[in-house]
């Protein structure tokens, strides 16, 4: 089976460049004006899952609540202390969680659409 999660955007260009340049994922797929929605799919060519973006003449109000989270686990230890660093680079502010959980086993910053993002560590524990 795999796993496409889709979200309507207004920022399509600063997601893109949040989630391929500075989270590292890959830029799988792009199209524009299908069924008059422009988006992008990315992830990773050797998984079954993919994040898609999409924009529309649609304007999105967002209604994140705080506990609302796409958490990733980076395999190893070497490839957190990565995403970590490129967070800090690019001065993306590290933001408390609600859940103490995710304060204790991660980071958490706000994409550009403001939607919460945690970087894991639990797999580099191990």
């Amino acid at each position: 089976m795999t796993f496409r999660f889709a979200r309507h955007t207004n920022n399509l260009e600063q997601l893109k460049n949040f989630y391929v340049n500075i989270l590292g994922f890959e830029l799988l797929n792009s199209f524009e004006n299908h069924a008059g929605y422009t988006g992008i799919i990315i992830g990773d060519k050797n998984e079954n899952w993919h994040l898609e973006f999409t924009k529309s003449e649609d304007v999105v109000v967002f209604n994140f609540h705080d506990d609302d989270n796409l958490v990733l686990y980076p395999s190893n230890k070497t490839d957190y202390d990565l995403v970590i660093s490129r967070i800090k680079s690019y001065k993306i502010e590290i933001i408390q969680a609600k859940n103490s959980f995710w304060n204790e086993h991660g980071k958490m910053f706000l994409d550009p659409d403001g939607y919460r993002i945690v970087i894991s560590d639990i797999k580099s524990k191990k």
